[in-house]
């Protein structure tokens, strides 16, 4: 058999004293967890489920650090399942498979169920996904996935329906600190015992670079810790605890979800014209060592998309930012790009190009391809010229205006307007010669 009753320990067998101090230190009834009020306050719905037993099969999507684990374990110690933990990173098909089996077999025999906690379910492929879902429909096994990635994209939909995503948002700098002191209070699982006292600019500090980690907040008070007792200055500050940390890592991940928040941060504060907002979120990705290239690729992108002719050097700032930064690198190259997202921010705003180029390609997606208006068709051959090809055409530049009044969409389109500019910035003078053409064309066109 799988596993028994003693799958479900009172505590973490790593969470001994030789053991990291997260590990030490993981709370273990629903009561001791910091942080995580919606689900596990006294209204929260994770805290009901476990009161009633009745915890349904559930994904807990939030960042590193935010008691993912430790809750499927507090769960598991608090119901009367079975616990059958194991990682995506390391379990394949066959062992689902199994353990699907057993599952099933020991509910036939005592009619208890089996708490299966998948860590990093993101991880998982489809088959491997598919293999629990008969099981969670029967009733056989609770899930409880893990995952840091958005399980709307990462979980099979068939199985994401038949689970409850529990959100973990990260923690607060008081729920840091709060941690914190009691590591500082507790003499036999924490630091207490070390007689290393904390000043409030330093709690302040360390809460701040563990940027929302329970795991990572432990992880640096223990060094900071081991820092002050091994150099014998047992009151630490704000300084010491830098110098020990040397630089805050960043949450950030390339190919996950993080990602895609902070790109859009950036486009969105750049949108709203929220320059101090725009820098920050430039500064915040590239720290965290987004490739500079991709944010100079964006910023292109934003100056054709978000501003348009309303400051055509926008493009230009851009262009000239992603060069510099080309020829310069890190760190001297950032500031060319700190610029030119500055230059962003405070440019005048038009989708208007935008609009106009995404409202042709709906044209041409829903209609037949036009012909070609046959005054505005070449004619280098005699028969072409025989059959109407470039009849009636008017040379612009021989005319006093500029303009020929020729209609030059196809005919079934002639008169719409698929660029309309803006009164914003440079815009609003291109309005304004828009007009002053369509005038002069309409009464060409009249004179012809």
């Amino acid at each position: 058999m799988l596993f028994d009753d003693q799958m479900v320990p009172s505590a973490p067998a790593e969470s001994g004293l030789g053991a990291p101090l997260p590990e030490r230190l993981r709370p273990d009834s629903i009561d001791d967890v910091v942080g995580q009020r919606e689900v596990v306050g006294p209204n929260g719905f994770l805290r009901r489920a476990i009161a009633e037993d009745r915890v349904p099969s559930m994904v807990l999507w939030g960042p590193p650090g935010t008691g993912k684990t430790t809750l499927a374990r507090i769960v598991a110690r608090a119901t009367a399942s079975r616990f059958v933990p194991f990682s995506a990173v390391t379990s394949g098909i066959k062992e689902v498979k199994q353990v699907m089996g057993d599952a099933e077999r020991l509910r036939q025999v005592d009619g208890r169920g089996t708490l299966v906690f998948v860590d990093e379910i993101h991880r998982f492929n489809k088959a491997q996904q598919d293999a629990f879902l008969p099981y969670v429909e029967r009733g056989d096994i609770v899930l409880v996935g893990a995952t840091t990635e958005n399980p709307s994209f990462q979980v099979n939909a068939a199985l994401l329906s038949r689970c409850r995503v529990v959100i973990l948002e990260s923690l607060g700098p008081e729920d840091l600190k709060q941690l914190i002191q009691r590591a500082l209070a507790d003499a036999e699982r924490g630091v207490g015992g070390d007689g290393v006292e904390f000043d409030d600019e330093a709690l302040d500090t360390l809460a701040q670079l563990a940027s929302g980690d329970a795991r990572k907040v432990y992880n640096l008070l223990e060094l900071v810790v081991a820092d002050a007792v091994s150099s014998g200055v047992l009151q630490v500050d704000a300084a010491a605890v830098q110098r020990v940390s040397q630089r805050k890592v960043l949450l950030y991940d390339r190919a996950g979800e993080e990602h895609f928040n902070l790109i859009s941060a950036l486009h969105k504060s750049l949108r709203e014209s929220d320059a101090d907002a725009a820098v920050y979120w430039l500064a915040r990705m590239l720290e965290a060592g987004e490739d500079p290239l991709y944010v100079a690729r964006r910023l292109v992108r934003f100056a054709s998309e978000d501003i348009g002719l309303a400051d055509p050097r926008a493009l230009r700032q851009t262009l000239d930012a992603w060069d510099a930064y080309q020829r310069l690198g890190s760190p001297e190259g950032d500031l060319a790009l700190a610029q030119a997202t500055v230059y962003l921010a405070v440019a005048p705003k038009s989708n208007a190009i935008y609009k106009a180029f995404g409202a042709v390609r709906k044209t041409i997606a829903e209609r037949p391809a036009d012909s070609v208006p046959k005054t505005i068709r070449n004619a280098p051959t005699r028969l072409m010229k025989d059959i109407g090809y470039g009849a009636g055409y008017v040379y612009a530049h021989d005319t006093e205006d500029g303009v020929g009044g020729l209609d030059c969409l196809p005919e079934a389109l002639q008169g719409t307007v698929f660029y309309q500019p803006t009164d914003r910035g440079i815009e609003k003078r291109i309005g304004d010669r828009l007009a002053e053409i369509k005038r002069l064309r309409q009464q060409a066109s009249r004179d012809r």
